[in-house]
């Protein structure tokens, strides 16, 4: 808290004593980002006028913050980067599950190609062995969903998949459907269902001791006209981007190409209805995401992570379309479930993977459907979980840990 502060009565006392300096900077990084955004909404030459523009527009701003007095604006930033990672440790959380029986007869499916190579990189598949799991490979000719059922006919009472989060979403429906527990390997490529669950992505071997000594808890599973998603379902930019081929080679190139086709001038935005938290209905919307349950976005500490995964809700979130009074604004709400209207096939983006869906698309949440087996050494719980949910009552919580840990 201290550091934050610092930060901040520096970076006020720099702003006066540099007058009007500081207002030269910030018209300079407003130019910027509207440059930058300009140049993403269009193609060709005016993408790369807008990009230059937006570069020289910031460098002039860094220039200006560090001609007279470099060692005050570093020492400004220091500080805010030092306060956020204090912020982060203060209220990072530890779960404690609850003790269970070690499973008589677990299973490991592990995808080889995941993550650039994790499995063979850990020796996964050796681990396991090590560890009474039964290892079994996903190869070219198989499916995944074949396999989970063929583990299930030998017996199988816990199953664990080190892959993506769409092939985490196949196996944690497998096991719901059985009722037996489950456990996430962090051996894709960003695993974010790993993250939400408390799942230490970096300790892809430790992650298998979930199946020896884990504790145990239950999330929710989502789905949409009865498919099971972990983590979110995208409509609109993102999911149009998914759906080209090169997406997995060079994502942000594609994601870039995609933007002028739904947000650009000539762009035709995605026929889609949706009711938002007042019960009323819109059309159309530049990107909708409906995750099982809501994230926290928009904020310094935590974005882009699930507090939870038991609420029971999902969480909706739309960024509106240019032309109306809350152009580009992002709205977020959670609902226990929502209905999604459009023209014939939609394409979508479930968990990362590309598809296509028939509308209406109807979403539900299942509560407490999945049994989740965690390392005792992981944290089990999400790095979001304990974080405020604004500056006051993180202010108000770090004082509160500041006083106990004195005491």
């Amino acid at each position: 808290m201290l550091l934050a502060l610092a930060s901040v009565a520096l970076a006020a006392v720099t702003a006066v004593t540099r007058f009007p300096r500081g207002l030269i900077v910030l018209a300079l990084v407003l130019v910027a980002l509207a440059a930058a955004w300009h140049g993403v909404l269009r193609r060709g030459a005016l993408r790369a006028g807008g990009i230059v523009l937006a570069i020289v527009a910031l460098a002039a701003a860094l220039v200006l913050l560090l001609d007279r007095d470099p060692i005050a604006v570093i020492i400004v930033v220091a500080t805010a980067a030092g306060a956020l990672a204090s912020a982060r440790a203060a209220f990072a959380v530890r779960a404690q599950l609850p003790s269970v029986s070690a499973p008589a007869h677990p299973v490991l499916i592990f995808n080889p190609r995941s993550g650039g190579g994790k499995a063979a990189r850990f020796q996964l598949a050796e681990e396991a062995r090590r560890r009474g799991i039964e290892a079994v490979e996903l190869s070219p000719g198989t499916t995944l969903e074949q396999l989970v059922d063929d583990a299930l006919a030998r017996g199988a009472d816990a199953i664990a998949m080190a892959g993506g989060d769409g092939s985490q979403a196949v196996v944690a429906a497998a096991a719901a459907r059985a009722g037996i527990p489950y456990a996430c390997i962090p051996a894709g490529t960003r695993n974010h269902f790993a993250l939400d669950l408390g799942v230490d992505r970096d300790d892809v071997v430790g992650a298998l001791d979930a199946l020896v000594d884990g504790g145990e808890r239950r999330v929710d599973l989502a789905e949409v006209n009865g498919q099971v998603f972990v983590n979110n379902v995208s409509l609109g930019l993102y999911a149009d981007a998914v759906q080209h081929a090169g997406y997995r080679d060079a994502k942000l190139r594609t994601l870039l190409d995609t933007i002028p086709e739904v947000a650009g001038a000539d762009a035709h935005v995605p026929p889609l209805s949706w009711t938002d938290a007042d019960g009323l209905v819109h059309e159309g919307g530049l990107a909708l995401l409906v995750s099982n349950n809501p994230y926290r976005l928009g904020r310094a500490l935590g974005s882009g992570t699930r507090p939870r995964l038991d609420t029971a809700r999902l969480g909706v979130a739309v960024v509106v379309p240019a032309g109306g009074i809350h152009s580009g604004v992002l709205e977020q709400w959670s609902s226990p479930a929502i209905e999604v209207d459009g023209q014939g096939v939609l394409p979508a983006g479930i968990d990362g993977e590309a598809a296509q869906l028939d509308a209406p698309l109807r979403f539900t949440i299942r509560p407490a459907a999945l049994r989740v087996r965690i390392a005792t050494q992981h944290p089990g719980a999400s790095p979001a979980a304990a974080l405020p949910d604004n500056v006051w009552s993180g202010l108000r919580a770090l004082v509160r840990i500041a006083v106990a840990r004195s005491a």
